[in-house]
């Protein structure tokens, strides 16, 4: 489901970047979708985070953000490591390739194999 209004978005290299004053808007990151990382995405509460997989890990480490962010109702979703740069926001806005969601993700109509540039312009339109 589409959100009823055009939400800001955000392109920070780190997610530790987002403050309460960035509620609602679309988060594209270049932190891995680790726990660490979703904590600050929980605290701040976008509409979605966009992460970079990191490889995924051992235990899915690289990801486990994004069940985090699901048990608080957010929608998160991680490029492929193969497909931007981790850290980097802009490569992560520009060629990253989603790789895995969360349901509140799959909601707003966001699915794996959607280039993030995509979700963005259809999220904000």
């Amino acid at each position: 489901m589409k959100p009823c209004s055009k939400p800001p978005v955000k392109v920070v290299d780190s997610i530790t970047e987002l403050t309460a004053l960035d509620a609602g808007c679309i988060a594209v990151s270049g932190s891995h979708g680790g726990m660490s990382a979703a904590r600050y995405a929980v605290a701040a509460r976008p509409l979605l985070s966009i992460f970079n997989d990191a490889g995924v890990g051992l235990d899915d480490a690289g990801i486990a953000g994004l069940a985090l962010l699901q048990s608080h109702g957010l929608a998160a979703c991680g490029v492929s490591h193969h497909s931007a740069r981790i850290g980097d926001a802009r490569s992560t806005l520009e060629s990253g390739v989603v790789q895995h969601v969360n349901a509140a993700a799959r909601s707003l109509g966001v699915e794996p194999g959607m280039r993030c540039e995509h979700i963005t312009q259809f999220l904000s339109a």
